[in-house]
């Protein structure tokens, strides 16, 4: 299935039914009141929240939906039935906005979270309700309400309790295939992943959801690489953890562009809880390990005021080390939720 997480779609409710303009007429009563039943509701157009989809693929090749237009009345007092509503699917972390001035409508997070974006038309009122003392017999019925359209624009940020984060090609795909179910593409070149992967990760009978970012690169926030598309999904990871591969000449370089995209993107996501990996330490010999342990953590006290940062060194192709990152990666999830709870 394509990963799908901005669409463009045009909605539209349903129009109201008309008022009936119509005279009771039977054996024995030529000239019987009006009776002209009111028109029906048209459809409104709903948004909802569901827990089984991750992608926006349904809007993809379909641009226009509308709802049921309400019936009009009739005579004998007989209202129109209204219209029915049209419920849009969308999963969660879906938000809405007005394309035309680029307002958020909705933010929809949670299953089940439901709202109308387009509210259908009244039924118009059928003559028998201006019947009056004055006018016994009015032959005057209302027309329905129109309904509302608009054109919106849906983006989709994954909801997930973790991001892998990292420069092009660290790891994070290997990672994810030997901590999860999930099968990611995984090849010895950049960008490899064109779109971004969930995964459930299991640890010490505690589970949490993973998501891949494709990779990033200098000048990301900006527009450069894949970086751009995908930086969104970072802003709803509980934690980070920051995928570093231990064989590229420069680490602390790596290390200091992520961040810097980070802050470029959106500031906050620097506050986030961050936990850092040299992965591919199967590729250098201890010496050559120690020593690039060591420039990181210079960097990290110098820049962090961090008197003793914590750099966890695996090997996703060997499984080396992937357990104690993952508890400490769970255990920052916990401070996450009881965070969130609080607030």
């Amino acid at each position: 299935m394509q990963f799908i997480d901005e669409a463009k779609i045009h909605i539209q409710s349903g129009n109201g039914g008309n008022g009936a303009s119509s005279f009771r007429r039977e054996k024995f009563i030529q000239r019987g009141g009006p009776d002209g039943g009111d028109g029906g509701r048209g459809g409104s157009v709903i948004f909802r929240c569901v827990k089984n989809l991750n992608t926006l693929i349904d809007f993809r090749f379909k641009q226009h939906f509308s709802a049921q237009n309400g019936a009009s009345g009739r005579g004998s007092n007989q209202n129109g039935i209204s219209g029915a509503d049209l419920i849009l699917n969308v999963p969660l972390g879906t938000q809405i906005f007005d394309e035309e001035n680029q307002e958020l409508i909705a933010d929809l997070m949670h299953e089940d979270d439901q709202v109308v974006i387009a509210k259908g038309g009244r039924g118009g009122l059928g003559n028998s309700n201006f019947k009056s003392s004055i006018n016994r017999a009015p032959t005057h019925a209302q027309k329905g309400e129109e309904g509302q359209q608009i054109w919106t624009r849906l983006q989709l940020k994954l909801l997930s309790d973790a991001g892998l984060l990292g420069m092009p090609n660290a790891g994070k795909s290997t990672f994810l295939s030997c901590t999860t179910r999930a099968k990611p593409k995984i090849a010895d070149y950049p960008f490899t992943t064109l779109k971004p992967q969930l995964g459930v990760v299991y640890v010490d009978n505690s589970e949490f959801v993973l998501a891949d970012i494709p990779g990033l690169i200098e000048g990301a926030s900006e527009g450069k690489g894949l970086g751009d598309r995908f930086l969104k999904h970072i802003e709803r990871c509980g934690v980070l953890l920051h995928l570093i591969d231990a064989s590229s000449e420069n680490i602390v370089e790596n290390y200091r562009v992520i961040r810097q995209e980070l802050a470029g993107y959106n500031p906050e996501l620097l506050n986030k809880y961050e936990i850092i990996a040299l992965n591919k330490i199967d590729l250098l010999d201890s010496k050559e390990l120690t020593k690039k342990v060591n420039q990181l953590k210079k960097f990290l006290i110098k820049n962090n005021k961090n008197l003793e940062p914590q750099i966890f060194k695996i090997s996703a192709v060997t499984q080396k080390g992937i357990e104690e990152v993952l508890r400490e990666l769970f255990n920052k999830i916990k401070l996450y939720r009881e965070q969130k709870n609080e607030e």
